[in-house]
């Protein structure tokens, strides 16, 4: 995952070249898309939603050579209806709502029916600037 949605792209410029602070997030949370429209510039539109779909919390390890990986594997619980296929995800600054930070396709797509959990196994999900 590499691409960086048009809101955290302004807010890098503007705090590296202008001294605007940037106020980190409390929380990052990864959120599951059956689409890629709209990601890179914050619209939601093909975020999965009910079936007891909930974004989850992720965390990072200390960036290295301009990338940084999950520390952690993140899970989501058992689908309670279909979701449809994955094919990307998005990192985000707020449970629901919020802003899309970083998102990407998904290696393989996965097709979520209920009963089925979706994983990121520790390591698996890197954001790169390089």
């Amino acid at each position: 995952m590499s691409a960086a949605s048009d809101y955290t792209e302004n807010k890098v410029l503007d705090h590296v070249l202008k001294n605007t602070a940037f106020t980190q997030p409390t929380n990052l949370y990864l959120g599951l898309w059956t689409a890629d429209d709209g990601l890179e510039s914050g619209t939601l539109t093909s975020e999965v939603s009910g079936g007891s779909y909930a974004r989850q919390t992720l965390s990072f390890g200390t960036a290295s050579g301009g990338s940084a990986s999950t520390d952690a594997t993140v899970t989501f619980p058992a689908a309670t209806a279909n979701w449809g296929t994955i094919t990307h995800v998005a990192i985000m600054d707020a449970s629901t709502g919020g802003n899309v930070l970083f998102h990407g396709s998904v290696t393989t797509s996965k097709t979520i029916e209920s009963g089925d959990t979706f994983q990121v196994s520790s390591g698996n999900l890197t954001v790169s600037l390089a």
